[in-house]
């Protein structure tokens, strides 16, 4: 008797200890808050905006969600740390975030080995669903092979032959270009490389990097580079005339976080992947953009969209688990359907884990002194997707 009334008095304060459980629902969110802030800051605005939109209409099972915020200066071990802490102290349910693939990369091999489950928001590293892929790891955006695989097959329609590349040597960077290299020869074999650059993320050495392009001479450049990389390239480019004449490919280009700080500079003609929120017509799209809007008073970023979706997506699974354990959070997103988003509807396929969220494609001009995207379409991925036999070829056996 004595040791089961010390059982329930133990039991009790331990309920006690923790009155926060009861009251939200916790998800645990980790990124580049101070390294990437471009980008992070629009993204946690847009979860907070959906937060509000979630909780104010009920929760869900009945309880608010509520997001951890953590910061993990784009180091993977720190990543890792952070998650571990997340999860047995901090009470989270699971994991979501991160903008840098290797970081996404750790977080979701630790995801697997301890069975919590992750919803990467953003890493675009082809491997991450794919090569590395895992039960637990499930990803928002479209993948570096689809929005590349989309810019091959624009180049494809030129009579450009010979290409360089510039990409960040990092996962994303690597992958990006062997799925242009890809796409744009299985389009048109007689395509020739004549030139990979691979500076160092945020250390590019702009100057010698257009020098070493021009030098090689090729019809049409694919850049891969970002943030202050790529405000470096495209001045230095600009400077020394490596644009002209010829078609340059840009991913992420065209993507406010990056597109914006190039004011006039931004450079026209180039084909890129981006999001083009001030041009879109009518619907769940433009409702976004004017909520986010009125919500925030700034106008929206692809973060700021893609941080929305986030939020979306893990309510919705949540609501469909019906629990709060990693088995059934991780069934639920298996197949899982979210009407009523931005893009319409998203889909999470069972077959790698990965949504149908596609993609902008168009081209940059300068209007009232800033870079946007004109003659722009969105393109689903599915089009330009392996087939199941080879994803599954890909991905380690479960």
């Amino acid at each position: 008797m004595k040791l089961l009334r010390t059982a329930l008095l133990a039991a009790t304060a331990a309920m006690t200890a923790l009155p926060a459980l009861a009251d939200s629902i916790k998800i645990g969110e980790i990124n580049h808050y101070k390294r990437l802030a471009a980008f992070a800051e629009p993204y946690k605005k847009g979860i907070e905006l959906a937060l509000s939109e979630i909780n104010g209409a009920g929760g869900v099972m009945g309880k608010d969600l509520e997001f951890i915020f953590r910061d993990d200066q784009g180091d993977p071990a720190e990543a890792v740390k952070i998650a571990e802490d997340l999860m047995t102290r901090e009470g989270t349910v699971m994991i979501t975030g991160s903008i840098l693939s290797h970081v996404g990369l750790a977080i979701s091999s630790f995801a697997n080995e301890k069975g919590y489950v992750y919803l990467a928001a953003e890493p675009l590293a082809d491997s991450l669903v794919w090569s590395s892929g895992n039960p637990y790891t499930y990803r928002l955006r479209a993948s570096t092979w689809v929005q590349a695989a989309m810019l091959a097959e624009e180049a494809a329609k030129t009579d450009a032959i010979k290409y360089a590349t510039i990409a960040p040597n990092y996962a994303y960077g690597q992958d990006a270009v062997a799925a242009f290299k890809a796409n744009l020869k299985r389009l048109k074999p007689e395509v020739e490389f004549v030139a990979e650059q691979w500076p160092a993320l945020f250390k590019i050495d702009a100057g010698a990097e257009a020098q070493a392009i021009e030098r090689a001479k090729p019809d049409a450049i694919y850049n891969v580079t970002f943030g202050t990389d790529l405000a470096k390239f495209v001045r230095e480019g600009g400077d020394r005339g490596l644009f002209d004449g010829r078609k340059v490919y840009g991913l992420l280009t065209g993507e406010p976080e990056y597109l914006d700080p190039l004011g006039d500079e931004a450079p026209e003609g180039w084909f890129v992947t981006g999001y083009p929120w001030y041009d879109l017509p009518e619907g769940p799209g433009a409702d976004f953009v004017a909520a986010y809007q009125d919500a925030t008073g700034e106008t929206p970023k692809i973060g700021s969209l893609v941080g929305y979706m986030t939020a979306q997506s893990i309510a919705a699974a949540l609501t469909r688990a019906g629990a709060t354990d990693s088995e059934s959070i991780r069934a639920a997103f298996e197949d899982l359907t979210i009407e009523d988003t931005p893009i319409g509807t998203l889909h999470y396929r069972a077959l790698d884990n990965q949504s149908n969220m596609g993609a902008y494609v168009g081209t940059l001009a300068v209007k009232d002194g800033k870079g946007v995207m004109v003659d722009w379409e969105y393109k689903a991925p599915a089009p330009y997707m392996p087939t199941d036999e080879e994803i599954m070829a890909m991905r380690p056996a479960e």
